[in-house]
């Protein structure tokens, strides 16, 4: 039948120390990068089976290849000191043979299983996302990935507060079945979403705007699990991958703070925001979050990134009392990083975010594989931004937000063609830029009825040329401009082909001449690609790598230069 049993012998009595029973692979042909499962049953004691402090169970295993290989367990249902199930998640990323225990750890000590042996047959599946420069990640199989895309910050409310789309924002239309399948159909490939009161909120027993989820006195939200669980299906259907924001900055300010799980309030370790990021028992129950959250999901390539914080600054600035310090939320930062490298045993990225306000140090932890801001009424500032952050903390920089506007108090369609230009420009200029995830828009309800989806099929578009043309290897260009004042000069080398971006802001035409340098001896061939008609020209051959060209106002065009 393809399963696995192990079990001991079931005791007459009650027992007195921890032991594991039986543990049952139900998954008949492993693969690589595929989910296994398997359930485990045991008996142990405990205060509460969520505590790992109290409590865990871990599949410590030894890779085809020797590497030691360890893969939390998480809780499912039964009492202490009697029989309990917990279930493990596993996609291997390795084929050949896995050998290894089941380890059950509680408060009298370790208790093995017996040996656990099971051969990974090789997939299709191309694996876990890593970062691979400053420009793009790269699959375990090797293949180039940039994640395109917009924020899908939560799935419409009940109860919206926004004054001018209250009704658009309220419309349930917006869930994620349709805000996921119109990104992939539309060419995009990535996206960002919350959990919170309202979204996905794991950690709360008290939900709020929401009917979608209903309160939980329990450890974790039963109905966030569960919608939790279709997500990730859900972005496994559609080749969608996705940046996990585990909290906003507002669930720490004011009402939300009130009902927030880690408030002594409701029954938590934390008297104020402040000593949720200093108090030791607030940390280990962050810690068994992030244990719960690797365990249950770890296993999905589509979870592509965890995310700390939206905007931790908002949380530092925000408080009644004194502004919380930059070293207490750097330390925080750098603690929780390190344990969460430690418990997936994939490899995924880790990455933090704030608003507009840097945070000493946050930079410069090892263990936060990239690092994100919030860029508004700014958007040309997108590839200088992201040169300086990049260079400066030597490793990638992402715009985790980017729009025309903010403030919600606004009546965006008063400028609704500045919102729409402005949203195409941030992709051309994230396009352009070394970061491995495009600047991503905020506003996905406003953007969506403006019809705007479907312009991620043409930087999608552009995006697979330049993998295609580099192999996925990215590096700046140097091109030379002589003409009328252009806001951006960008270029790109993909292999043997340099992609220009000219970015014209004016309210009027900018001509010029550009000129590519070339190998001596080589011709060059020149196309040229109008965004905002989709529209790409016939090639032009050029001898020395010299073209003429005019940049319509307010206009991005796009040039490529191909050695012959």
């Amino acid at each position: 039948m393809g399963f696995a049993f192990l079990s001991l012998a079931a005791l007459s009595t009650p027992l007195l120390h921890g032991q594991i029973e039986s543990a049952t692979r139900l998954t008949a042909r492993p693969a690589r990068f595929e989910r296994m499962d398997f359930v485990v049953m045991l008996t142990s004691h405990w205060d509460d089976p969520f505590q790992s402090e109290q409590v865990r169970l871990d599949l410590e295993l030894t890779s085809p290849s020797g590497m030691a290989v360890k893969v939390p367990g998480y809780f499912e249902r039964g009492k202490s000191g009697a029989d309990s199930i917990w279930r493990t998640r596993f996609a291997p990323r390795e084929t050949g043979a896995y050998q290894g225990r089941f380890v059950l750890t509680d408060r009298d000590g370790k208790h093995p299983s017996e040996p656990v042996r099971f051969d990974v047959a090789p997939s299709a599946a191309k694996g876990f996302l890593h970062l691979a420069s400053p420009w793009c990640f790269r699959f375990d199989n090797g293949g180039a990935f940039r994640g395109i895309g917009e924020n899908l910050g939560w799935e419409a409310r009940t109860t919206d507060d926004s004054k001018h789309f209250k009704a658009l924002h309220e419309n349930q239309r917006y869930n994620y079945e349709y805000l996921v399948g119109q990104l992939s159909a539309n060419g995009g490939n990535f996206f960002r979403t919350w959990m919170c009161s309202w979204n996905l909120p794991l950690e709360w027993k008290k939900v709020n705007d929401t009917t979608r989820y209903t309160d939980d006195p329990g450890h974790f939200n039963a109905s966030a699990i569960a919608r939790l669980d279709q997500l990730v299906q859900l972005a496994a259907m559609t080749d969608t991958y996705f940046m996990l924001t585990l909290d906003p900055h507002g669930s720490f300010l004011d009402l939300a703070w009130e009902n927030n799980n880690y408030n002594v309030k409701n029954g938590g370790p934390a008297a104020t925001p402040l000593d949720f990021f200093t108090n030791s028992k607030a940390r280990a129950q962050y810690k068994d979050r992030l244990r719960y959250l690797v365990a249950r999901w770890g296993y999905s390539p589509h979870i592509a990134t965890w995310e700390f914080f939206n905007e931790v600054d908002n949380t530092m600035y925000g408080q009644k009392s004194e502004r919380i310090p930059d070293e207490v939320i750097t330390k925080w930062h750098a603690e929780m990083s390190a344990y969460l490298k430690e418990i997936d045993p994939y490899g995924r990225s880790i990455t933090t975010s704030i608003s507009h306000r840097d945070v000493a140090g946050l930079n410069e932890i090892a263990t936060l594989d990239f690092n994100q801001r919030h860029i508004y009424r700014q958007t040309d500032t997108i590839p200088e931004t992201i040169r300086r952050f990049e260079r400066g903390g030597g490793k990638p920089y992402v715009i985790g937000e980017f729009s025309y506007e903010w403030d919600w108090n606004k009546n965006f369609d008063d400028f609704a063609d500045k919102m729409d230009h402005d949203f195409k420009h941030g992709l051309w200029l994230g396009l352009f830029s070394p970061t491995p995830i495009l600047p991503m828009s905020w506003w996905w309800e406003f953007f969506d009825q403006r019809k705007l989806t479907a312009y991620f099929q043409r930087v999608r578009a552009m995006d697979e040329q330049m993998i295609a043309a580099g192999s996925g290897a990215f590096a700046t260009a140097e091109v030379h401009w002589h003409g009328d004042k252009l806001r951006h000069t960008l270029a790109v080398r993909c292999g043997a082909v340099t992609f220009v971006l000219l970015s014209n802001i004016a309210e009027k035409a900018a001509s010029g001449q550009l000129i590519i340098p070339v190998t001596a001896g080589k011709k060059v061939s020149v196309r040229r690609y109008d965004p905002d008609l989709d529209l790409t020209a016939d090639p032009v051959l050029s001898a020395r790598g010299e073209t003429d060209v005019s940049v319509p106002a307010n206009s991005d065009v796009i040039l490529i230069v191909t050695e012959l």
